[in-house]
């Protein structure tokens, strides 16, 4: 079982991560960084989830930490389509068939 003291020191190195994280998703100089330190904000938000569940003895966190990664990983896959093609949703109509 994971200790009290062991639990606290790991959710202060995440809340460090979350802070640098968020230091650079306002100052990023690009906009892909800036989309990375979200989704490094959210891979560390699953993970004091997951701690906080394992300190509490709760198995509730867990299905709140996986749908928090799900959105986040969707998120992420939205925003980098987004930047490499303008567009998220491709609104071109299917290619003709070939007969036979």
């Amino acid at each position: 079982m994971i200790t009290p003291f062991v639990s606290v020191v790991v959710l202060i190195g995440i809340t460090l991560s979350i802070l640098l994280s968020a230091y650079r998703a306002l100052r990023g100089p690009t906009i892909p960084d800036r989309v990375v330190a979200l989704d490094n904000i959210a891979i560390n938000l699953v993970a004091a989830i997951i701690v906080i569940s394992i300190r509490t003895q709760s198995a509730l966190y867990i299905d709140v930490a996986l749908v928090l990664a799900i959105l986040s990983f969707l998120g992420t896959v939205a925003a980098a389509k987004y930047l490499l093609r303008g567009t998220i949703i491709d609104a071109s109509p299917l290619p003709p068939r070939r007969p036979g």
